[in-house]
């Protein structure tokens, strides 16, 4: 018999399979809802592997920290409601106690055991993707450690202990006193949440980037009819602005806008108690670079009654 749009709609509805599948049932059991609904819930052991294509956007950083060292980890879900489940908490939480332990290699992360199992990380979170009922996936980790001083940490609007939508972490190399060091590295965290610098010197920041930005400026300059040599001068002046706005080192801080990053660490050394230098730092915003899914719910399931 002929399956319709509709009805591959109405079991979506009823079950949240995939378009495929829900077709696939209707075709299996002659069109019968009740008896679809069964045979895909009979097929619910392959549940992880179907949701697995759809986009998790969602999902929280999560953060752990020891004595010199720090990791920070985005694991993603579909939605912001499982977001909020504990469950999911809990493997995020996980998962960056794995990463600190490990490193920030994804494969080494995902293979490693999970805490209090005899599975994989990878396992524990294609389990999870059945029992919660939505796409999740471990993307990506990063780890900062300091022979001396402290890596400093900050989740911005937290929903739980080291869980929350942007995480930082900022490493402070120092013979100094830890604690100081650690107090003005979270002041340091919170301004790089706040502004995103691009790099931490002028050094490191992309020369495609710098590149686009000069062409820019050199494209304004020109249109003032203005000589080729104040043409010149024009974009380094820019040049510069456009470094005090992008690198961490030289941006106006956040905490005292009067000063810059640079002076402001400069200045901390007086509590710390010996010279102190901000060696790395990493910024991850939840979903960022991912492109989330966008389509035309009819057209979808038009197309798929189609194949």
């Amino acid at each position: 018999m002929s399956i319709t749009a509709a009805q591959v709609k109405e079991l979506r509805e009823i079950t949240g399979a995939g378009m495929m599948d829900c077709k696939a049932a209707l075709a299996e059991t002659n069109g019968d809802m009740q008896a679809a609904v069964d045979w895909l819930r009979a097929k619910g052991i392959s549940r992880a592997d179907k949701k697995a294509g759809r986009t998790a956007a969602e999902g929280l950083i999560g953060i752990d920290s020891g004595l010199r060292e720090a990791v920070v980890v985005e694991v993603n879900s579909e939605t912001d409601f499982v977001a909020r489940n504990a469950a999911f908490q809990e493997i995020v939480s996980n998962v960056a106690k794995v990463a600190l332990a490990f490193g920030p290699d994804h494969d080494a992360v995902s293979n490693a055991k999970y805490p209090h199992s005899d599975k994989s990380v990878a396992e524990t979170i294609k389990d999870a993707v059945g029992t919660i009922g939505e796409n999740m996936s471990f993307r990506r980790a990063a780890k900062l450690t300091v022979e001396h001083g402290t890596v400093a940490t900050y989740v911005h609007n937290a929903v739980a202990d080291g869980l929350g939508k942007l995480g930082v972490l900022v490493a402070i190399e120092t013979t100094g006193n830890a604690d100081a060091a650690r107090a003005f590295g979270r002041q340091v965290a919170m301004h790089v949440a706040a502004t995103s610098p691009l790099a931490l010197t002028a050094e490191e920041v992309d020369p495609a980037a710098v590149a686009r930005e000069k062409a820019i400026f050199t494209e304004q300059a020109r249109e003032s009819g203005k000589p080729e040599a104040i043409i010149e001068k024009m974009v380094e002046g820019r040049l510069r602005k456009f470094y005090e706005e992008v690198v961490l080192l030289k941006q106006a801080f956040v905490i005292n806008p009067d000063v810059t990053v640079e002076k402001a660490l400069k200045d901390a050394e007086k509590d710390i108690g010996a010279p102190a230098k901000i060696s790395a730092f990493v910024r991850f915003a939840l979903g960022e670079g991912i492109e989330k899914d966008k389509s035309d719910f009819a057209a979808e399931v038009a197309a798929a009654v189609k194949k």
